[in-house]
């Protein structure tokens, strides 16, 4: 099978992509500090999916005691996103600023330790959970942990809250993460996929490869990756993975030469570290 999720079948550790961005806008620490589908190996855990509808109220018992894993001193409110941060003006300050430094933990720790992100995005969501930028850190998180259902939970609570990001690919990587392939695939085709534009597009037309391929659909994975042809020019961690995406596929298909010059181009197009088409290069030199 065909695993695109961030560059490798095998599972081998990778290093995450740098806060790019779709939630991505805050390397400094924002709830939208990363957010370019993950693709994480094909040794995903799956997670039973959360059986309450009160999404929504997620984190809100008032009977709980609020907690949270400690914040470093160093991390200060008014390094969260300005626009992050005015989604917490209806808070009170006191809260307000807590928030926001467990957002800007989390936004620090998504590459290196995305458990102790979650943790942080979770112990903000636990104290407002009725604000879109903190689902949405509670989705990224979760998504980066592997936690596809929850991840799914919060992103269609972020969007039912009013979202700016784009979080369309990331929800239809998620349907592949808990076993919904063809969810996945009618997401690709909705009217709202066909709106994207850029990167998000590129995101999008790699997680429906990868479901196709999860199907074992390969030829149709390949179509959905050659449509339009992708620009062996191209840099960027996006550019990087659709690259990535195509060798897996052309490799999978027995096309080892095809596969290796685009493991190649994925590994000239990676600024960023996000894939290990250098690794694989070498294996297939």
């Amino acid at each position: 099978m065909v695993d695109d999720r961030r560059g490798g079948a095998d599972g081998r550790p990778k290093r995450r992509s740098t806060a790019p961005g779709r939630p991505n806008n805050a390397g400094s620490g924002g709830a939208r500090s990363s957010g370019a589908p993950r693709r994480a190996g094909a040794d995903r855990p799956r997670r039973p999916e959360p059986r309450q509808r009160a999404e929504d109220r997620a984190g809100e018992d008032t009977a709980r005691p609020l907690s949270g894993p400690p914040i470093p001193p160093s991390i200060e409110a008014k390094q969260l996103a300005p626009d992050v941060r005015s989604e917490l003006m209806t808070l009170d300050k006191s809260t307000a600023d807590t928030v926001a430094r467990h957002l800007v933990a989390a936004g620090e720790l998504i590459d290196e330790d995305p458990e102790a992100a979650l943790a942080h995005a979770q112990a903000a969501r636990s104290r407002s959970g009725r604000i879109a930028a903190i689902r949405e850190a509670v989705g990224i998180a979760a998504y980066h942990c592997g936690d596809w259902a929850q991840a799914l939970s919060e992103f269609r609570a972020a969007r039912r809250m009013g979202s700016k990001s784009q979080l369309l690919p990331l929800i239809a990587d998620c349907e592949r993460g808990v076993g919904r392939p063809e969810r996945a695939i009618e997401l690709a085709r909705s009217p709202e996929a066909a709106q994207l534009t850029g990167d998000d597009a590129d995101e999008m037309r790699i997680v429906a490869a990868g479901a196709r391929a999860d199907l074992g659909h390969l030829d149709q994975a390949l179509a959905v990756l050659t449509s339009p042809a992708p620009d062996p020019s191209r840099t960027g961690s996006t550019a990087a993975r659709l690259f990535y995406a195509y060798a897996e596929t052309l490799l999978a298909l027995g096309r080892a030469d095809d596969a290796l010059q685009w493991f190649i181009h994925a590994a000239a197009a990676d600024l960023d570290g996000v894939t290990d088409a250098e690794d694989r290069v070498g294996e297939l030199a």
